[in-house]
């Protein structure tokens, strides 16, 4: 990947975003981690970008598996099944392929929510606002993926009990974990910032978005890890 951070849009961004990041560390927020987004080729040709942007995590959008939430005040909320990265050693910019394979400790299941609160057009506005995200929710950690091993496993999401859509290929829409990973220890690193032991990267939506009505259930199973599921109010 190119260094996406050349480019004033992303670099007016990630300034005003990471600005935000920080007051809210300081009101008492914890960092847990990062989320990567629009990296389907389709969403970089439009948007004009070479790779996925980058956003935070917080513990204030951690949510329960299985709770019930309401979005009647979200003006577009979409629920994006994603596997979730689990960082087991620092990884500085500049990293390589290996030395980052080395640093994941395991993968699981998740599930980020977001609103789409504005068109997503404007990437100074969609950086400033973390990327529309709202929620996340995370699902078993299988510490047996460390070195993000991928072999056997198969996604499955439901909607309302029934399937909306499977597949083995976890990487077709979002690129490569690993690479992924690494491009956001490059982003951080180009703004000062460290992709930690401990955290998490959730690698985006391995399906296409699901804009969601009330009153639905929805399951991301990653087997044989396990699932995360939400319910809609």
């Amino acid at each position: 990947m190119s260094a996406a951070w050349y480019d004033p849009r992303i670099a007016r961004g990630m300034v005003r975003q990471l600005m935000r990041w920080h007051e809210r560390l300081k009101a008492g927020a914890n960092a847990i981690g990062w989320k990567v987004g629009f990296g389907t080729p389709e969403s970089m040709e439009r948007l004009k970008i070479t790779a996925p942007l980058v956003g935070y995590l917080t513990d204030e959008a951690v949510g329960r598996p299985g709770e019930t939430l309401s979005v009647a005040e979200w003006r577009k909320p979409i629920a994006e099944p994603e596997v979730a990265v689990y960082m087991g050693k620092d990884l500085a910019g500049g990293a390589s392929r290996e030395t980052a394979i080395a640093a994941i400790a395991g993968l699981g299941p998740a599930i980020e929510l977001v609103d789409l609160d504005e068109p997503p057009d404007d990437i100074v506005s969609i950086l400033s606002g973390n990327i529309y995200q709202r929620r996340v929710l995370f699902g078993p950690r299988d510490n047996s993926r460390a070195r993000c091993v991928l072999d056997g496993l198969v996604a499955s999401v439901l909607r309302n009990g029934a399937e909306f859509a499977a597949t083995s290929e976890l990487q077709a829409l979002t690129g490569d974990y690993v690479d992924n990973v690494r491009h956001v220890a490059d982003m951080l690193a180009a703004f000062g910032e460290r992709l930690s032991a401990g955290q998490v990267v959730i690698t985006g939506c391995i399906t296409g978005p699901l804009f969601l009505e009330p009153r639905e259930d929805i399951e991301f199973k990653l087997d044989p890890v396990g699932s995360v599921s939400v319910r809609f109010a």
